[in-house]
Protein backbone atom coordinates (compact mmCIF):
# COMPACT_ATOMS: atom_id res chain seq x y z
CA UNK A 1 0.00 0.00 0.00
CA UNK A 2 2.97 2.43 0.35
CA UNK A 3 4.48 1.56 -2.76
CA UNK A 4 0.73 2.56 -4.44
CA UNK A 5 0.48 5.79 -2.23
CA UNK A 6 3.76 6.42 -4.42
CA UNK A 7 2.72 5.71 -7.65
CA UNK A 8 -0.66 7.82 -6.68
CA UNK A 9 1.21 11.08 -6.24
CA UNK A 10 2.65 10.45 -9.61
CA UNK A 11 2.17 13.00 -12.15
CA UNK A 12 3.23 14.39 -15.69
CA UNK A 13 4.48 11.80 -18.28
CA UNK A 14 6.74 8.63 -17.91
CA UNK A 15 10.10 8.72 -19.08
CA UNK A 16 12.88 5.96 -19.76
CA UNK A 17 16.86 6.68 -19.54
CA UNK A 18 18.82 3.70 -20.28
CA UNK A 19 22.41 3.39 -18.37
CA UNK A 20 24.89 -0.12 -18.85
CA UNK A 21 22.05 -1.69 -20.34
CA UNK A 22 19.23 -1.50 -17.47
CA UNK A 23 16.26 1.21 -18.15
CA UNK A 24 15.22 3.62 -14.86
CA UNK A 25 11.74 5.08 -14.92
CA UNK A 26 11.37 9.01 -14.60
CA UNK A 27 8.52 11.43 -14.31
CA UNK A 28 8.71 14.67 -15.77
CA UNK A 29 6.31 17.60 -14.81
CA UNK A 30 6.26 21.10 -15.17
CA UNK A 31 6.62 24.08 -12.70
CA UNK A 32 5.84 27.42 -14.03
CA UNK A 33 7.93 27.24 -17.28
CA UNK A 34 10.39 24.90 -16.38
CA UNK A 35 10.59 21.00 -16.92
CA UNK A 36 11.86 18.79 -14.52
CA UNK A 37 12.17 15.40 -13.80
CA UNK A 38 11.91 12.73 -10.49
CA UNK A 39 13.46 9.48 -10.35
CA UNK A 40 10.95 6.54 -9.42
CA UNK A 41 13.59 3.75 -9.70
CA UNK A 42 14.67 1.02 -12.20
CA UNK A 43 12.20 -0.46 -14.55
CA UNK A 44 10.10 -3.39 -13.61
CA UNK A 45 6.77 -5.09 -14.55
CA UNK A 46 5.41 -4.23 -11.33
CA UNK A 47 6.20 -0.84 -11.12
CA UNK A 48 4.83 -0.16 -14.64
CA UNK A 49 1.97 -1.93 -12.99
CA UNK A 50 1.28 0.64 -10.22
CA UNK A 51 2.28 3.38 -12.68
CA UNK A 52 -0.28 2.46 -15.52
CA UNK A 53 -3.10 2.27 -11.89
CA UNK A 54 -2.20 5.77 -10.65
CA UNK A 55 -4.89 7.64 -11.51
CA UNK A 56 -6.89 4.69 -9.81
CA UNK A 57 -4.80 4.56 -6.70
CA UNK A 58 -5.48 8.48 -6.43
CA UNK A 59 -8.76 7.71 -6.07
CA UNK A 60 -8.76 5.29 -3.11
CA UNK A 61 -6.20 7.31 -1.10
CA UNK A 62 -8.49 8.11 1.69
CA UNK A 63 -9.23 4.07 1.74
CA UNK A 64 -5.99 3.23 1.64
CA UNK A 65 -4.38 5.73 4.14
CA UNK A 66 -7.39 3.84 6.69
CA UNK A 67 -5.72 0.92 6.24
CA UNK A 68 -2.85 1.39 6.35
CA UNK A 69 -3.50 3.04 9.48
CA UNK A 70 -5.07 0.03 10.96
CA UNK A 71 -2.85 -2.28 10.04
CA UNK A 72 -0.59 -0.64 11.76
CA UNK A 73 -2.28 -0.71 15.07
CA UNK A 74 -2.73 -4.61 14.48
CA UNK A 75 1.12 -5.32 14.09
CA UNK A 76 1.97 -3.52 17.13
CA UNK A 77 -1.17 -5.21 19.26
CA UNK A 78 0.48 -8.35 17.69
CA UNK A 79 4.10 -7.55 19.42
CA UNK A 80 5.89 -6.43 16.13
CA UNK A 81 8.45 -3.86 18.25
CA UNK A 82 7.75 -0.38 16.73
CA UNK A 83 10.34 1.96 15.69
CA UNK A 84 11.20 4.56 18.39
CA UNK A 85 10.15 8.31 18.01
CA UNK A 86 13.33 9.81 17.27
CA UNK A 87 14.34 7.24 15.05
CA UNK A 88 10.85 7.28 13.31
CA UNK A 89 10.59 11.08 13.01
CA UNK A 90 14.22 10.95 11.28
CA UNK A 91 13.11 8.14 9.00
CA UNK A 92 9.98 9.73 8.11
CA UNK A 93 11.68 13.49 7.10
CA UNK A 94 14.31 11.37 5.11
CA UNK A 95 11.65 9.10 3.17
CA UNK A 96 9.88 12.54 2.67
CA UNK A 97 12.56 13.97 0.96
CA UNK A 98 13.60 11.42 -1.06
CA UNK A 99 16.65 9.52 0.16
CA UNK A 100 15.24 6.05 -0.02
CA UNK A 101 13.42 6.93 -3.29
CA UNK A 102 17.08 8.13 -4.98
CA UNK A 103 19.05 4.57 -3.33
CA UNK A 104 19.70 5.59 0.10
CA UNK A 105 19.36 2.09 2.01
CA UNK A 106 19.43 2.02 5.89
CA UNK A 107 21.98 0.00 7.74
CA UNK A 108 23.10 -1.57 10.96
CA UNK A 109 20.77 -2.09 14.01
CA UNK A 110 18.18 0.37 12.56
CA UNK A 111 17.80 -2.23 9.78
CA UNK A 112 18.41 -5.19 11.23
CA UNK A 113 15.13 -4.36 13.35
CA UNK A 114 12.88 -4.51 10.15
CA UNK A 115 13.92 -8.03 9.48
CA UNK A 116 10.68 -8.59 12.02
CA UNK A 117 8.35 -7.85 8.98
CA UNK A 118 10.43 -9.03 6.41
CA UNK A 119 10.89 -12.62 7.99
CA UNK A 120 7.88 -12.96 9.86
CA UNK A 121 10.05 -13.30 13.37
CA UNK A 122 9.85 -12.02 16.96
CA UNK A 123 12.72 -9.61 18.26
CA UNK A 124 12.55 -8.88 21.71
CA UNK A 125 13.52 -4.89 22.47
CA UNK A 126 17.27 -6.13 24.18
CA UNK A 127 17.80 -7.39 20.56
CA UNK A 128 17.11 -4.25 19.02
CA UNK A 129 19.20 -2.02 21.45
CA UNK A 130 20.16 0.85 19.59
CA UNK A 131 24.18 1.60 19.80
CA UNK A 132 23.29 5.00 19.20
CA UNK A 133 24.31 4.65 15.41
CA UNK A 134 21.78 5.54 12.11
CA UNK A 135 23.67 4.52 9.21
CA UNK A 136 22.97 5.05 5.71
CA UNK A 137 24.44 4.36 2.80
CA UNK A 138 24.49 4.56 -0.96
CA UNK A 139 26.62 3.93 -3.88
CA UNK A 140 28.34 7.09 -5.08
CA UNK A 141 28.08 6.23 -9.13
CA UNK A 142 24.39 5.64 -8.62
CA UNK A 143 24.15 8.97 -6.82
CA UNK A 144 25.76 10.62 -9.73
CA UNK A 145 24.09 9.06 -12.10
CA UNK A 146 20.45 9.73 -11.13
CA UNK A 147 20.35 13.37 -12.24
CA UNK A 148 17.91 13.79 -9.76
CA UNK A 149 18.29 15.14 -6.34
CA UNK A 150 16.89 14.71 -2.15
CA UNK A 151 14.02 17.83 -2.33
CA UNK A 152 15.77 18.85 1.62
CA UNK A 153 19.45 18.59 2.30
CA UNK A 154 19.40 15.65 5.05
CA UNK A 155 21.59 18.03 6.88
CA UNK A 156 19.20 20.68 6.87
CA UNK A 157 17.06 17.81 8.49
CA UNK A 158 19.20 17.13 10.85
CA UNK A 159 19.93 20.52 11.76
CA UNK A 160 16.30 20.86 12.76
CA UNK A 161 16.11 18.02 14.92
CA UNK A 162 19.06 19.64 16.92
CA UNK A 163 21.96 17.08 15.54
CA UNK A 164 25.19 18.81 15.08
CA UNK A 165 27.83 18.25 12.14
CA UNK A 166 30.78 16.65 12.76
CA UNK A 167 33.49 18.22 10.13
CA UNK A 168 36.21 15.57 9.25
CA UNK A 169 39.65 16.24 11.31
CA UNK A 170 41.72 16.90 8.13
CA UNK A 171 39.53 17.66 5.39
CA UNK A 172 36.86 19.07 7.14
CA UNK A 173 34.20 17.42 4.94
CA UNK A 174 30.62 16.38 6.95
CA UNK A 175 29.51 12.95 6.74
CA UNK A 176 28.16 12.58 10.44
CA UNK A 177 25.69 14.38 13.00
CA UNK A 178 25.58 13.99 16.47
CA UNK A 179 22.54 14.75 18.61
CA UNK A 180 23.06 17.44 20.63
CA UNK A 181 23.03 16.76 24.32
CA UNK A 182 23.08 13.00 23.40
CA UNK A 183 24.70 10.10 22.01
CA UNK A 184 22.85 9.29 18.73
CA UNK A 185 25.02 9.80 15.94
CA UNK A 186 23.83 9.83 11.92
CA UNK A 187 26.35 8.27 9.60
CA UNK A 188 26.39 8.24 5.94
CA UNK A 189 28.73 5.58 4.21
CA UNK A 190 29.37 4.16 0.65
CA UNK A 191 31.20 1.52 -0.77
CA UNK A 192 35.09 2.14 -1.11
CA UNK A 193 36.22 0.50 -4.23
CA UNK A 194 39.74 1.04 -3.33
CA UNK A 195 40.69 3.72 -1.27
CA UNK A 196 38.28 4.43 2.35
CA UNK A 197 38.07 8.06 1.84
CA UNK A 198 35.31 10.46 1.83
CA UNK A 199 33.06 10.94 -1.63
CA UNK A 200 30.29 12.65 -2.63
CA UNK A 201 26.75 11.24 -3.21
CA UNK A 202 25.33 14.34 -4.77
CA UNK A 203 21.71 12.54 -5.49
CA UNK A 204 21.49 12.63 -1.42
CA UNK A 205 23.20 16.35 -0.90
CA UNK A 206 25.68 14.62 1.50
CA UNK A 207 29.48 13.60 1.76
CA UNK A 208 30.33 9.05 2.87
CA UNK A 209 32.84 7.72 4.33
CA UNK A 210 33.75 4.72 1.75
CA UNK A 211 34.05 1.56 3.86
CA UNK A 212 35.51 -2.00 1.59
CA UNK A 213 32.52 -4.72 1.82
CA UNK A 214 29.79 -2.02 1.91
CA UNK A 215 29.19 -3.11 -2.05
CA UNK A 216 28.34 -6.68 -1.20
CA UNK A 217 26.34 -5.51 1.82
CA UNK A 218 23.90 -2.99 -0.68
CA UNK A 219 23.59 -4.71 -3.55
CA UNK A 220 19.95 -5.39 -4.73
CA UNK A 221 18.40 -3.89 -1.57
CA UNK A 222 14.55 -4.24 -0.75
CA UNK A 223 11.79 -2.18 0.50
CA UNK A 224 11.14 -2.37 4.48
CA UNK A 225 8.33 -0.99 6.34
CA UNK A 226 9.15 1.11 9.69
CA UNK A 227 6.76 1.12 12.26
CA UNK A 228 6.33 4.33 12.88
CA UNK A 229 2.75 6.15 12.78
CA UNK A 230 1.09 4.22 9.97
CA UNK A 231 4.77 3.28 8.63
CA UNK A 232 7.64 5.05 6.72
CA UNK A 233 8.70 2.84 3.65
CA UNK A 234 12.87 2.52 3.73
CA UNK A 235 15.12 0.62 2.02
CA UNK A 236 17.08 -2.21 3.84
CA UNK A 237 19.38 -4.73 2.52
CA UNK A 238 18.68 -8.26 1.84
CA UNK A 239 18.84 -10.45 5.15
CA UNK A 240 21.30 -13.00 3.85
CA UNK A 241 23.57 -10.28 3.03
CA UNK A 242 23.33 -8.57 6.21
CA UNK A 243 24.03 -11.71 8.13
CA UNK A 244 27.30 -12.69 5.91
CA UNK A 245 28.24 -9.08 6.22
CA UNK A 246 28.01 -8.78 10.11
CA UNK A 247 30.27 -11.72 10.33
CA UNK A 248 32.54 -9.72 7.86
CA UNK A 249 32.80 -6.27 9.83
CA UNK A 250 32.67 -8.31 13.44
CA UNK A 251 36.24 -9.56 12.20
CA UNK A 252 37.34 -6.03 11.75
CA UNK A 253 36.20 -4.30 15.62
CA UNK A 254 39.08 -4.07 17.84
CA UNK A 255 39.24 -4.27 21.17
CA UNK A 256 37.59 -1.35 24.18
CA UNK A 257 34.18 -0.68 22.85
CA UNK A 258 33.78 -2.40 19.05
CA UNK A 259 34.18 -5.28 21.30
CA UNK A 260 31.06 -4.99 22.43
CA UNK A 261 29.94 -4.10 18.81
CA UNK A 262 31.52 -7.21 17.61
CA UNK A 263 29.35 -9.32 19.64
CA UNK A 264 26.20 -7.62 18.26
CA UNK A 265 27.40 -8.16 14.94
CA UNK A 266 27.86 -12.19 15.66
CA UNK A 267 24.64 -12.01 17.40
CA UNK A 268 22.59 -11.04 14.73
CA UNK A 269 24.39 -12.72 12.40
CA UNK A 270 23.68 -16.02 14.02
CA UNK A 271 19.99 -15.15 14.52
CA UNK A 272 19.03 -14.39 10.91
CA UNK A 273 21.51 -17.35 9.66
CA UNK A 274 19.19 -19.76 11.55
CA UNK A 275 15.90 -18.24 10.44
CA UNK A 276 17.64 -18.49 7.05
CA UNK A 277 18.91 -21.74 6.96
CA UNK A 278 15.36 -23.31 7.22
CA UNK A 279 13.07 -20.63 5.19
CA UNK A 280 15.60 -19.22 2.80
CA UNK A 281 18.63 -21.47 2.21
CA UNK A 282 19.12 -21.20 -1.25
CA UNK A 283 19.34 -16.84 -1.20
CA UNK A 284 21.76 -17.85 2.24
CA UNK A 285 23.47 -20.60 0.35
CA UNK A 286 24.16 -17.67 -3.04
CA UNK A 287 25.47 -15.09 -0.58
CA UNK A 288 27.75 -16.90 1.63
CA UNK A 289 29.66 -18.43 -1.57
CA UNK A 290 29.55 -15.00 -3.30
CA UNK A 291 30.94 -13.78 -0.35
CA UNK A 292 33.67 -16.47 -0.30
CA UNK A 293 34.82 -16.25 -4.00
CA UNK A 294 35.74 -12.53 -3.54
CA UNK A 295 39.13 -13.34 -2.24
CA UNK A 296 41.39 -14.47 0.53
CA UNK A 297 40.65 -11.80 2.74
CA UNK A 298 36.76 -11.83 2.66
CA UNK A 299 37.10 -15.31 3.11
CA UNK A 300 39.60 -14.96 6.61
CA UNK A 301 37.41 -12.19 7.79
CA UNK A 302 34.01 -14.60 8.11
CA UNK A 303 36.91 -17.75 9.11
CA UNK A 304 37.74 -15.62 11.77
CA UNK A 305 33.76 -14.89 12.78
CA UNK A 306 32.93 -18.29 12.68
CA UNK A 307 35.77 -19.56 14.68
CA UNK A 308 34.27 -18.05 17.62
CA UNK A 309 30.58 -19.38 16.31
CA UNK A 310 31.10 -23.07 15.76
CA UNK A 311 27.50 -23.74 15.79
CA UNK A 312 26.52 -20.80 13.10
CA UNK A 313 29.76 -22.27 11.32
CA UNK A 314 28.27 -26.13 11.32
CA UNK A 315 24.94 -24.57 9.70
CA UNK A 316 26.40 -22.77 6.45
CA UNK A 317 28.47 -25.72 6.38
CA UNK A 318 25.40 -27.59 6.10
CA UNK A 319 24.15 -25.41 2.75
CA UNK A 320 24.14 -27.57 -0.44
Amino acid sequence: MHLEKAASEVVGSIEERHRNGRTYLYYRFRVGTEMKSRYLGEDTPTLRDRLARAADLKKKAQERKARMSRLARVLRSEGMIGTDRETGSLLLAFARAGVFRLGGTLIGTAAYALYQGELGVRFDSEELAQTGDIDFTSFERLSLALGDRVEEEPGDILQSMKFDAVPGIFDRQVWKWRQSGGEAMVEFLTPAFGGEGVKPLPALGVSAQALNYLNFLIAEPIHALALYRSGVLVQIPRPERFAIHKLIVASRRQDGPEAVKARKDRAQADFLIRILVEDRPDDLAEAYEHALSQGPRWRDRISSSLKRMPATRELLSGLS
